[in-house]
């Protein structure tokens, strides 16, 4: 079996606003399971900052994907929640990326969700209702989750470092509002060991 090749689908947090690209959760991802011996290439990103899963979708159709993927994460809908969008057309968007997201790896198994860490507890909040941000990030989540459990995929949920996380300096980026390098090596802690579990459903 050769190098087995990677597909980051998402928004802000997965192209890393305002890291190095060394610093993005999925570049370090690759760099966490190379020490443990899995031969995985660089990531191929597709995400931009302010995507919304239509948006998202839309960039998906542009890119010209074929299956064959051996890992694929999909962390969308932070975008949804921020413009004030429904939770229902979330569940019908988001339904519709993570079953284009099984086709890409062939397994419902190679795929991982990635929770949508909750933003209401950033510098950026400061002045807004955290408390209701939290809730609606609650609720798309809980979606997220039931969708991906349903498909029989991987999820893994990053909402909890991110809330430890906070404002802690060291932990945000410039703009207060996106996460430093350091927190996306906080989620890389949650998500290797099913990026790893993933890539072993790969065919020998």
């Amino acid at each position: 079996m050769g190098r087995a090749t990677f597909l980051a689908l998402g928004d802000s947090y997965t192209i890393g606003e305002g890291v190095p690209e060394e610093g993005r959760w999925p570049v370090q991802l690759v760099a966490r399971l190379r020490e443990r011996g899995v031969d995985v290439d660089a990531p191929h990103i597709v995400a931009t900052t302010g995507w919304t899963t239509d948006e998202l979708s839309t960039a998906i159709d542009a890119a010209s994907l074929r299956p064959g993927w051996g890992l694929v994460t999909l962390l969308i809908g932070v975008n949804n929640q921020y413009r004030g969008r429904p939770a229902s057309e979330y569940r019908t968007q988001f339904l519709e990326l993570l079953e284009r997201a099984v086709a890409f790896a062939g397994d419902a198994r190679r795929v991982v969700v990635v929770s949508i860490p909750d933003w209401g507890v950033t510098a950026f909040a400061e002045g807004r209702d955290r408390a209701t941000i939290g809730r609606e990030i609650d609720t798309f989540n809980a979606i997220a989750r039931d969708e991906t459990q349903r498909m029989h995929a991987r999820w893994v949920d990053v909402a909890p470092a991110s809330r430890k996380a906070g404002a802690k300096p060291g932990m945000l980026v410039a703009d207060g509002l996106h996460p430093s390098a350091a927190q996306y090596a906080t989620w890389v802690e949650a998500i290797l060991p099913e990026a790893q579990a993933a890539l072993r459903e790969l065919p020998a």
